[in-house]
């Protein structure tokens, strides 16, 4: 049996990309990496080949197998000298960067995991056209540009690079990366390789540390992404997978779970919001006691997933009373992409830079904008996230996929940071347990719990037509409740494919993005 192939991206061009691939017959991961590279260009406040990326490729029939191309800390990071800088690691500049780019990494090795021979020249020829001959800018990279102009226009690269006469962005502006478009066309020559072992490594090295990163070029020599087995759970519903350390990937999993065991309380959309709060609460104590570089756990994730964990967290919940909720959420800005190709391999995947535009710092020879993942590491040396050369940085990022009972399968995700667990479960639950329908469950308002970077409330936000139809219920309920606008980028990009047994596949992107779903033909 042939599959019927499908696309979906935050960004139409990126999923245009993906989608030609899989029209001609490429895999699922070569559809990706096409279109990772067209979204690096298109949406450089959410990602860039100068971040992280993590994936989970499904073979049908056969296990999943996930992918951390996560960078470490610099190995001759010298943690004394930032914690005398202050309380806070920098936020920008080259002394915010101070973990290796994995993401290149991730796309070499599911190239060797899953693909039928197409050239890199084939994949990445979209992205440096688009590179050299400009990107036109829309609503949401302006968003980024006005929030970030503060902390990053006094970095010359990036102002003259993502910056208009120093002026924030306006939509409809041009923003061209010639050097990009070089750094791309160097990787389909000389191979992905050369991002850590060859003459672009040098230069990035040389150039990272004239800008005072403590990164080296052993740094890029001693990176590789890494092939493991994902998380997994059991529910009613089917088998769930997800990332494990260093990512969050156990709080998307443990919420789902939780929520499986709560679900037949949900007799109405305040109680199925309510519960999945709840849920979110008790995944979030477990995660942020627990996760960090996997060479540091102290217990195996997998442990978490256990029944008498689950049974413990939903024993916690009270239908009647919200549990109050004082704590710090992760920033991040982030893509995630979901393909299924004529194979029946799904892919879900996710690449990112942390905060909007990472540090700023734009390698000038490259045009490679860098990471600033390091941000969520902790100056306190008691803390299980301490900063440590060598280390891998906590993630908030986590490609989520599903096996269901009835032969189904689905990718999905969302950007987001501290709202990736939270927007999964709400189009996760909506689709499988409510029976809405893959666009109307990512479509539909959404909420968020916790503080986000750059506001200092705790409140359970609400998109405007949720806060006017249930604002009041739920807060008779003990939640601290206020209204963001509707469709609102706070609440992510969220994205998702599902496949069925019979080969037939329906996908959907979320309007709060750029983005587009594709589906092929079935042959």
């Amino acid at each position: 049996m042939t599959f019927q192939t499908s696309f979906t991206a935050p960004h139409f061009k990126a999923a245009q990309v993906g989608q030609q691939i899989l029209d001609n017959g490429g895999t699922a991961s070569e559809a990706m990496v096409a279109a990772a590279a067209m979204v690096a260009v298109q949406y450089p406040h959410m990602n860039s080949i100068g971040g992280d990326g993590f994936w989970l490729i499904c073979r049908e029939g056969e296990n999943p197998i996930a992918i951390d191309a996560c960078g470490r800390s610099a190995a001759s990071l010298d943690v004394d000298k930032y914690r005398a800088m202050g309380s806070e690691l920098p936020e920008s500049g080259g002394e915010a960067s101070i973990t290796m780019a994995g993401t290149i990494s991730g796309w070499q090795k599911a190239l060797e995991v899953n693909s039928e021979g197409m050239s890199l020249s084939e994949l990445l020829a979209p992205a440096i056209q688009a590179a050299r001959e400009g990107v036109e800018v829309t609503q949401s990279l302006v968003n980024a540009s006005e929030k970030t102009y503060q902390r990053l226009k006094h970095l010359t690269d990036f102002s003259n690079l993502y910056l208009n006469h120093q002026q924030v962005l306006a939509k409809g502006d041009v923003i061209y990366n010639p050097a990009l478009a070089s750094t791309l066309e160097r990787l389909c020559e000389a191979g992905l390789e050369d991002f850590y072992r060859g003459e672009l490594a040098s230069q990035m090295a040389q150039e990272l540390q004239h800008l005072g990163s403590p990164l080296t070029l052993e740094d890029f020599h001693s990176h590789y992404a890494k092939v493991s087995q994902p998380l997994n759970v059991e529910t009613s519903k089917g088998q769930l997978y997800n990332l494990g350390a260093p990512t969050q990937g156990l709080a998307s999993l443990l919420i789902l779970a939780i929520y499986d065991q709560l679900s037949p309380q949900a007799s109405n959309e305040v109680e199925h919001i309510h519960l999945l709060v709840e849920a979110t609460k008790q995944a979030f104590i477990i995660r942020d006691q627990m996760i960090t570089d996997e060479e540091y756990l102290t217990r195996p994730l997998q442990g978490f997933l256990s029944q008498a964990v689950i049974d413990r967290c939903t024993c916690n919940i009270s239908l009647s009373k919200a549990m109050p909720w004082p704590h710090d959420a992760k920033p991040g800005d982030t893509i995630w992409m979901g393909a299924t190709d004529q194979y029946g391999t799904m892919v879900s995947f996710i690449q990112s830079i942390y905060w909007e535009f990472g540090s700023g710092v734009v390698l000038p020879s490259s045009g490679v904008l860098w990471n600033v993942r390091g941000k969520s590491f902790s100056l306190d040396p008691s803390h299980h996230n301490v900063l440590a050369p060598n280390k891998k940085p906590f993630h908030t990022l986590n490609p989520a996929y599903a096996e269901l009972n009835d032969g189904t399968r689905m990718v999905y995700g969302t950007m987001g940071g501290e709202g990736q667990p939270q927007t999964q479960a709400c189009l996760f639950s909506r689709h499988i347990y409510q029976n809405l329908s893959l666009s109307s469950s990512i479509a539909m308002p959404r909420w968020l719990l916790g503080r986000t970077w750059g506001d200092s409330t705790n409140n359970l936000r609400l998109e405007q037509e949720l806060y006017d139809t249930y604002a009041q219920r739920l807060m008779e309920l003990g939640h601290q409740v206020t209204a963001v606008d509707n469709l609102n980028e706070l609440m992510g990009h969220a994205g998702a494919i599902t496949l069925d047994k019979q080969g037939k596949a329906i996908a959907a992107s979320d309007p709060r993005s750029d983005g587009r779903s594709y589906v092929g033909e079935q042959q």
